[in-house]
């Protein structure tokens, strides 16, 4: 069936695939192309361009696991459904603000996120079943992947009862990301052009991105293709393989690995559809 995709998603049902694929096995239409170039020459050179290399954008988890993180299928479930207890009380009086310092060169200083706030970012949960116990929080740093590189940011460091080493929470929230300079593609269809779900990861050589895109039920799933420029990449993703006749309406998710010409470095990297940088998480939004 080949179907036409408003801006929303969120009517469809969400479940997750497992599988993964690499692009350019699949043609790229040249509706698709005229998209990519069109968010390509809105970027390079902008003001947004110039805004989002010198933001706070991480590329990773905020929250890192203790070493050999878990014990047992306990504590992986306690951790899965944010069940923590907590031990004393956390620390108050911190410092209002604290400083990423990019290995590369340059530093940024940000809003610090309190202990109480950080704490009850990951402490969410509160059923019957296990749980971990915090016995002590204080204010550290750690290492963390961002669109800059890597860099040394502010942390809260939450130690758990039974492990070595603490639960990290990183103490910044991202940079406002710039207004793009071009809108979202209008009602498309879905064989041609879709929203991008996530970004996951970089390479280890950053040659290749791995992002999640989403696809229908009755078809063949999804490709991602690069558009790639001087100072950004452009990613558009689609569905190949539909058919005419009664589907359902389940989006299903699948991560595809793409290929690069050469290292991403500081380039934007963008989602065709949106025409808006892509997000690490589950942080865009369509529309």
């Amino acid at each position: 069936m080949r179907t036409r995709l408003a801006p929303l998603l969120g009517l469809f049902a969400l479940l997750l695939t497992g599988c993964g694929d690499e692009h350019g096995s699949r043609a790229q239409t040249d509706d698709s192309k005229s998209r990519a170039r069109e968010v390509a020459e809105a970027w390079d050179g902008s003001r947004a361009a110039e805004v989002w290399r010198a933001g706070y954008y991480p590329m990773a988890d905020v929250v890192q696991l203790p070493d050999n993180a878990f014990r047992d299928e306990h504590d992986k479930e306690a951790y899965d459904a944010q069940n923590f207890v907590l031990e004393g009380e956390l620390p108050t009086g911190s410092p209002e603000t604290g400083k990423v310092q990019w290995r590369r060169g340059g530093s940024l200083t940000l809003p610090l996120m309190d202990a109480q706030e950080a704490y009850g970012s990951v402490a969410r949960g509160g059923n019957d079943g296990p749980h971990l116990t915090v016995t002590k929080a204080e204010l550290g740093k750690t290492t963390l992947v961002t669109t800059r590189g890597p860099a040394t940011v502010p942390a809260w460091l939450f130690t758990l009862e039974g492990y070595d080493t603490p639960l990290k929470r990183i103490a910044l929230a991202p940079s406002e990301l710039p207004k793009s300079p071009i809108g979202p593609a209008r009602e498309v269809p879905t064989d041609w052009l879709m929203p991008l779900e996530q970004f996951i990861r970089t390479g280890a050589d950053g040659r290749s991105v791995t992002v999640l895109a989403g696809h229908g039920a009755c078809d063949d799933g999804a490709v991602v293709h690069a558009l790639e420029t001087d100072g950004s990449v452009v990613l558009s993703a689609a569905v190949v393989g539909t058919s005419d006749g009664d589907c359902t309406s389940n989006l299903l998710f699948q991560t595809v690995t793409v290929k690069l010409k050469r290292e991403l470095g500081d380039r934007v990297l963008l989602d065709a559809f949106t025409g808006a940088p892509v997000a690490y998480g589950r942080q865009t939004q369509h529309g």
